[in-house]
């Protein structure tokens, strides 16, 4: 049933995003809510709440996308977990998972969700140490530039955009692959979500957001038609 849920959610947000359903009243399509994670291990999971509120609209300027204006959020035994295709996760320092959240995500995952993590500074080592729980038999791979991910809406034939640095050396897009399927997203050494806060938070100057927020639109419609 909850794999069922998630694929109900993906045929909506299809019909919202085709352009055959662009003659159809806004109230009509349906409005998609990314679902922020929380996790324990003392990461703050909740930084920038400006991120997703201007990433919707962003979604909604650019897109024929209906969008909510503030964030779901969601830990991973809530039992709201699988009515939501696309997570999210990001912040500074540690990240734990216990084994029953580990296999709680698997599952997620493997029935059709989605997560977009974005690497903070500090967060690297955590994230990856969890993610061997959720995923012991498969590795963290880079994607190939030619990936549909760098492709859905804007193209970035040469990856990821750099927003900010933290461990230097070029950015990288990573992730874990379920049957062909990519399941996880894992944009490193970058920061794609620190380009989506408010333009006063970081400061970064117009043409750094741009891409910033283009890069997070591929990622979301990847995720959400595949």
């Amino acid at each position: 049933m909850r794999a069922k849920s998630v694929s109900w959610f993906l045929l909506l947000w299809i019909a919202g995003f085709t352009t055959s359903s662009q003659g159809q009243p806004p109230e009509m399509r349906p409005a998609i809510k990314l679902a922020r994670l929380k996790y324990g291990g003392g990461g703050d999971w909740y930084n920038d709440p400006s991120m997703i509120p201007n990433m919707h609209q962003f979604l909604r300027s650019r897109t024929n996308l209906q969008t909510a204006k503030e964030e779901a959020r969601v830990s991973l035994m809530d039992e709201a977990l699988f009515a939501y295709p696309l997570l999210f996760m990001t912040g500074h320092g540690r990240i734990s998972f216990s084994e029953q959240e580990a296999q709680r995500l698997r599952a997620y995952l493997l029935n059709g969700g989605f997560l977009f993590a974005d690497d903070d500074y500090g967060m690297d080592e955590h994230f990856r140490r969890e993610m061997k729980k959720v995923f012991p038999d498969k590795e963290l791979l880079d994607i190939p530039f030619s990936h549909p991910v760098f492709h859905a809406l804007y193209a970035f034939t040469a990856g990821l955009p750099k927003i900010h640095e933290h461990d230097g050396g070029p950015p990288r897009g990573l992730g874990y692959f379920h049957q062909g399927r990519l399941v996880v997203f894992y944009a490193f050494n970058t920061n794609i979500s620190d380009g989506w806060a408010d333009a006063d938070v970081h400061g970064d100057p117009p043409e750094k957001r741009e891409q910033a927020l283009r890069m997070g639109a591929n990622i979301i419609i990847h995720a959400l038609t595949h």
